[in-house]
């Protein structure tokens, strides 16, 4: 299996409810006890997404020392939008890495180099012979040309999908998107890569 489908197809496990119904009431009871500035709920919302937001950022930024900037950005300004009686309606979840999405977008608008990092999750075994990771390593440029070369919203639909492995009604809601523009989004990045794919084989 090359290095593309082993990037978008095994899931990475995250901190993540599968039971939507139960996530959502979690999200409801936590989102009503902040608004009241409970500081047991925030510590709690803290703890309940942080690890995400980071294992997130830390994929599409590929530095540390960034992608815990994004976290603490992201979770400051939850608390800054529930200070001005603002913030999530509903899910805390799609509210809070729609913060971090936007925030990387921002990052990268701002910087000249275009080359998109990876996660080391993503990079070389250590264990494996010089010659070994010298190949993974050029291949893994080759993933980092192909990440960029897709829109900000087509990353987040794969990043999403494919490592966080969320279904699309959550990726929807993440987005502020129509479910049917998630799929569509999700179809465009797929052909997009597999184009880039196509032309680097010929």
């Amino acid at each position: 299996m090359d290095i593309y489908h082993s990037m978008l197809l095994p899931p990475i496990p995250v901190l993540y409810f599968h039971d939507r119904n139960m996530r959502a009431a979690t999200d409801q009871l936590l989102l009503k006890r902040a608004q009241r500035f409970e500081k047991e709920a925030l510590a709690e919302i803290f703890d309940c997404y942080n690890a995400g937001i980071f294992r997130y950022a830390m994929r599409l930024l590929g530095d540390n020392d960034l992608a815990k900037e994004c976290m603490a950005e992201t979770f400051s300004r939850l608390l800054s939008a529930l200070q001005r009686g603002q913030g999530p309606v509903d899910s805390l979840q799609a509210y809070l890495y729609r913060i971090a999405h936007n925030w990387i977008t921002d990052y990268y608008r701002s910087q000249t180099q275009t080359s998109l990092p990876l996660d080391p999750e993503l990079c070389s075994d250590p264990a494996q012979e010089p010659s070994q990771v010298v190949a993974d390593e050029m291949e893994l440029q080759h993933v980092r040309l192909a990440l960029a070369k897709l829109t900000p919203d087509q990353r987040q639909v794969i990043m999403l999908k494919y490592l966080e492995e969320w279904e699309n009604e959550d990726i929807a809601r993440a987005m502020n998107k129509p479910i049917g523009a998630v799929k569509s989004l999700q179809q465009r990045a797929i052909w997009a890569l597999r184009r880039y794919c196509a032309e680097r084989q010929r």
